[in-house]
This record gives structure tokens, sequence and C-alpha cells, in this order.
């Protein structure tokens, strides 16, 4: 950057202010300021973590330096007295950071304040749950939260992946994303969300199944007592299914609601009462 050489009298105090605003860039950058005759200049700049401040002494002035405030060893930087030259310093962490001319404290004052660098967004799928089973053709809902922790940062995507093809995306919450149709097999599903200073974040993943279902038969079905009645009948592992009586094959009422932990599952009715009753078993949709 091409420097405007400025010159100035004698004052009884002058401030520099480094001012850093705006994302974090790219690559580290380097930023001058001039040390002339009692005063740093330009008084404004802006830089970022891992960005460096460059003093440069003006032709033809007395000796000063930049130093930290506290000096080393608490502080970060001392130049040393200088009449000439130039001293560097890159800066690794945010804050605001003082610094002075130690032979003339009162005259010469300026503060660098490094801007915090830009964190990355978090993102989470919330549903359908890890390991979760579905019915072919599988038509849900993937949900995901993600939240930006940088102050006045904004998350402005997110975008769904099945097996690492994007499924569609998101602009603004709720991020929800509607699947159609889809066909049997096992999915893991990621979101990625990116924030406002354009980096991003991928989820931890979620891995689905959808199984083309089965015939729903009953078998093996008997009496154990007056009140007991067993039956077994076929599922999916994973799927959820309703048991429903009825005493006379109208108004059947549900009476179990069960996820299928095997190909078969064994239902006790304990009260079936000494009367006759009907039985039907239903695969319920996906929720």
């Amino acid at each position: 950057m091409k420097m405007k050489r400025l010159y100035a009298g004698p004052v009884l105090s002058c401030l520099a202010l480094f001012v850093a605003g705006g994302g974090e860039s790219d690559r580290a950058a380097t930023t001058n300021v001039s040390v002339g005759s009692f005063f740093f200049t330009p008084p404004t700049v802006s830089i970022n973590v891992n960005d460096t401040v460059q003093w440069n002494w003006m032709p033809g002035i007395i000796f000063h330096t930049s130093t930290s405030v506290p000096p080393p060893p608490q502080g970060l930087w001392n130049s040393g007295s200088k009449s000439s030259g130039s001293f560097s310093f890159t800066f690794t962490s945010s804050g605001n950071f003082p610094y002075n001319c130690t032979i003339h404290p009162l005259q010469m004052v300026g503060s660098v304040i490094v801007a915090s660098a830009n964190q990355p967004p978090s993102v989470s799928i919330t549903n359908p749950a890890n390991g979760g089973t579905f019915a072919a053709p599988w038509t849900g809902t993937i949900k995901a939260t993600a939240s930006d922790p940088n102050p006045g940062g904004s998350v402005t995507n997110v975008e769904f992946f099945t097996n690492s093809v994007s499924a569609g995306s998101v602009t603004t919450a709720p991020y929800n994303l509607t699947v159609n149709n889809v066909a049997a097999g096992s999915y893991t599903l990621t979101a990625v969300a990116t924030d406002n200073g354009g980096v991003t974040t991928t989820s931890a993943a979620v891995t689905v199944s959808v199984v083309t279902p089965v015939v729903v038969v009953i078998a093996n079905s008997q009496r154990l007592s007056v009140t007991q009645f067993q039956l077994t009948y076929s599922a999916n592992a994973g799927l959820r299914y309703v048991v429903e009586r009825s005493a006379l094959l109208t108004d059947f009422a549900g009476i179990n609601t069960n996820t299928a932990a095997s190909s078969s599952v064994t239902f006790t009715d304990g009260a079936a009462g000494d009367g006759q009753n009907f039985y039907r078993v239903g695969r319920l949709p996906n929720p």
C-alpha cells in the first residue's frame, strides 16, 4: 500500500486507533502505520486475526518506539528505540491491544483492535432419529437445527445430503426438507450449514433404513387361559404395528401398538375375557 507522507509540528498529544472490522480474510494481510514526529498514522485501520501490523519510521524524525502496554515480558511487542526502518508484529488472537512510544508515552498513543475470527456455524439433524426404519416408498421430512455463534452472524443455507447426494437446501429456519418416494435401501443423511461469512459445518451423520414391507400374516393363535389369548404375526424389524380386537367383527379397537424388534412378533392379550373375539394386525404408516 502506498503511504502518503504526513508531517506535523509539535502537539500535546496524539492518538492512533486500530479498528478491525469485517469478516475473516482469505489470507493474512499486512497493514502499514507511519511513525512520525509525535504521532502514529493512519489513525484508523482494520485488521483480522493472523494479520500483521508494520510500523514504518518516517525520514528525519527523532527516536520513537512502538511498544505494547504493558511492555514485554507481560506485553507482546517492543520495537526498541528507532529513528528509521520498520518493525512488524503479527496478531494471532482477537482483542484490544494498546501501545505507545515509551520515549513519549503521553504524546504518542495507539491501540490495535483485532477482530474475532469467524467461528463456524453449528448444525445437527433432529429428525429422523439415527437408526430409524421406514416402509418403502418413504416420504418424510428431514429436520435440522443450525445457528451461527458470531455476533451479528447468520446461517444463510442448510443443504441436506442422502448418501452424499444433495437432496435440496433450505435458506431460512425452520430447516426442514421433505423427501418423496425414497426407494428401499440404507441411507446416510447429513446437513451442511453455511454462514454469512462463507464458513461451513457438516452435521453428524444419521443412518436410516427404508425397507420393503412384508405382508402381515397372523399365525400360532391360541387361548392360553380364560382371559389370555396369544398370536404371532410377521413384521419388518423397525416398523410399527397395531393389534386390534373386536367381539363382533365391527368396531375394531386398538389394544397394542408396537415397534417390531424382529421379523416375528408374539403378542398376548391379557384382557381377552372368556367370550369370543376377533383380532387383526395392521402396519402403521411412516411417521
